[in-house]
């Protein structure tokens, strides 16, 4: 649906101001990719029965990171709003790297440290690419 969204805007930078079209669109990419990360973690959820504190942290780092992103295009708000803002984005950036490396799913074995980043890499690549490709399967068989 956010996909057909953003599509729609597009007619929005033909038919109306560019600045108009461009704000919507910009507005409307940056809430898909949150939405697709707030569907990672309810497929990491229903696989695992547990949410993950890096899930979450991402979700919140793309909500922070897109309300920057529009305020700063719309010139709305001011610097002391915008440098909170960048305050939030640093302490959840810190949070996340401590709940990696603090993870109680990670075993103690030497060496343990880059093959469980990287399968979680590879396990939310193959969640994201399930949830896509049902998205297809659905879009092709209307």
């Amino acid at each position: 649906m956010g996909m057909v969204k953003t599509l729609l805007d597009i007619r929005l930078i033909i038919f109306e101001s560019l600045e108009s079209g461009f704000s919507h669109m910009v507005t409307s990419v940056l809430t898909v990719f949150i939405v697709i990360d707030l569907f990672k973690a309810f497929v990491d959820y229903q696989e695992n029965d547990r949410i993950r504190l890096t899930d979450i942290t991402d979700a919140t780092i793309f909500i922070v990171l897109r309300e920057i992103a529009v305020g700063l295009y719309s010139q709305e708000f001011g610097y002391e709003f915008i440098l909170s803002l960048a305050a939030l984005l640093f302490v959840l950036s810190i949070m996340r790297v401590l709940a990696i490396k603090y993870s109680p799913a990670k075993s103690r074995a030497p060496g343990a440290d880059t093959t469980n980043v990287q399968s979680e890499g590879q396990t939310a690549k193959q969640s994201v690419s399930a949830i896509l490709d049902k998205c297809k399967a659905a879009s092709e068989s209307n």
